[in-house]
């Protein structure tokens, strides 16, 4: 019997570019997640880094304006993706944006910390984005086995991933 991998399962979601609809997001993903049986901790960690996804597009992405924020997740084996696309200003320089307490928000009510936060909860994130086109934040995290284990995968990873883990587009 030839083995074919572990089934992938998949979800899509669409929402309006509103604060309000943060909550929604971060639950839909978190009971998507909820079939992989996470720890307490691992489910935290994914909906906190999807509510920073989520934030920078209605922030940063749209600037508080009309738009769509596309949510994508799937589970494959014992790895949870997200994905978080909007269509908005896009990011300029991305290496800069991810850097820590750096916002491009001019009254300085943001603290500049979404994307530390999301690499801080996440295994893995990378971000691609293009100016007046929109960004894409892809966030990948192994739910289950030990600390241990999840490292070693990690390192024999698919080699693209930069400091910390973090893949850059």
């Amino acid at each position: 019997m030839e083995n074919r991998g572990a089934e992938k399962t998949w979800m899509r979601l669409q929402i309006e570019s509103r604060s309000s609809n943060e909550e929604f997001a971060r639950v839909t993903a978190a009971v998507f997640l909820s079939r992989m049986n996470p720890t307490v901790e691992e489910m935290e960690d994914v909906k906190t880094a999807v509510s920073e996804a989520v934030t920078n597009c209605v922030i940063h992405g749209y600037r508080e304006r009309p738009g769509i924020i596309y949510i994508e997740a799937e589970i494959e084996g014992r790895e949870f993706t997200v994905r978080v696309r909007d269509e908005g200003a896009g990011i300029a320089d991305v290496r800069k944006a991810m850097e820590p307490m750096y916002t491009s928000d001019p009254t300085g009510e943001r603290s500049g910390m979404g994307f530390s936060f999301m690499e801080a909860f996440m295994d893995e994130v990378k971000v691609e984005s293009e100016p007046g086109r929109g960004t894409l934040v892809t966030m990948k995290k192994r739910i289950g086995g030990t600390a241990r284990e999840a490292a070693q995968e990690r390192k024999a990873g698919t080699g693209n991933e930069g400091i910390g883990g973090i893949a850059y587009g």
